[in-house]
């Protein structure tokens, strides 16, 4: 088929309570209707260990010579099994094993100097330098109230008890999510469960209970953004729902058509339809966006290379691991 200039993509489909054998699996236990098998009851160890063969699955494809995979993930079940983000922690260790075995080179605490790499010799130059926080133009952004997104979700700044939040993108919301929610609720499928009211074993109607509620809020954090619009028109689909019923549930302010006038020691100034309002506030995350990361970029360039950008370091607007690691897939096949 390769000779002819044909195209090889092997769909990789889990079959989960409708494969016809005893030992079909799927998140709960039970017999679908066109199965004579019943079906065992996933454990959290062997979602992730299904996780790793689909990734196992894929990656050997691609080195039997195929152009490429479709995953199917039976209907979406596996995918529900895990909630949250918690995935990227095994994302990064499939990486690291796969990178250990294709035997990569990896210069870890070495600063990818513009020199060294202009006399290494490499026939091609990927940089993939992601990006920096944009901080935005008002009085008082440099003020000790007002953190970069990066300061908080890397531990270096704990937030206070009142915090607002400047920014209702994609990184605005998980920044909300990280000061407010429960990690046991992205690796704990019982608390999962009680924290939506779902019933597990599918004995009450349509499988609801009556949630679970929670303690109070850790904190009172408040976002805000320009665009006069609802918060989090713009997130995902299959997600987005999840994250507003969640801020909602822990009385999140949220105000839109804001214009940012101050940070100072009375906390945010800001106008709505030309009503100056303060509100007082421990910190002020800055969530304002992205900006790509193309420092090195330009020093390579001034050097007469050509090097490629992949991921944040080219498109930072709506930043996507799943568009980064797309685009850095389909540009290694071209080279």
């Amino acid at each position: 088929m390769h000779e002819a200039g044909g195209k090889l993509v092997l769909q990789i489909l889990h079959a989960g309570r409708y494969a016809k054998v005893p030992e079909c699996v799927a998140p709960s236990p039970g017999k679908a209707r066109i199965n004579t098998f019943s079906r065992h009851a996933l454990t959290t160890d062997e979602v992730w260990g299904t996780i790793a063969d689909f990734a196992d699955t894929a990656a050997l494809a691609i080195e039997a010579g195929y152009d490429g995979v479709e995953v199917m993930g039976s209907e979406g079940y596996l995918a529900k099994m895990v909630p949250g983000k918690a995935e990227f922690h095994e994302m990064l260790r499939y990486f690291r094993v796969r990178l250990d075995k294709l035997k990569v080179t990896l210069r870890l605490g070495e600063a990818a100097t513009p020199e060294a790499l202009a006399t290494s010799g490499f026939d091609e130059i990927v940089l993939a330098t992601g990006v920096s926080p944009r901080v935005p133009d008002f009085a008082g952004v440099d003020y000790p109230k007002a953190v970069s997104y990066l300061d908080v979700l890397s531990g270096k700044v704990t937030p206070g008890q009142r915090v607002a939040i400047i920014g209702a993108g994609g990184i605005g919301f998980d920044v909300a999510e990280f000061l407010l929610g429960d990690a046991e609720e992205s690796l704990d499928p019982q608390a999962f469960f009680r924290a939506w009211g779902v019933d597990p074993k599918s004995v009450t109607p349509g499988g609801l209970t009556a949630a679970v509620d929670t303690d109070a809020p850790r904190r009172s954090v408040f976002m805000f953004q320009r665009k006069d619009e609802p918060l989090g028109k713009r997130l995902g689909k299959s997600t987005g729902w999840i994250l507003k019923a969640r801020l909602r549930k822990a009385n999140v302010g949220m105000t839109a058509g804001a214009t940012y006038d101050a940070i100072d020691d009375e906390g945010l100034h800001y106008t709505v339809q030309g009503n100056p309002h303060v509100l007082p506030v421990d910190h002020v995350v800055l969530c304002a966006g992205q900006n790509s990361n193309r420092t090195l970029y330009d020093q390579l360039v001034a050097r007469g290379l050509k090097p490629r950008l992949i991921g944040g370091a080219d498109v930072a607007s709506e930043l996507d691991a799943l568009r980064a690691i797309d685009q850095a897939t389909r540009l290694a096949v071209t080279l």
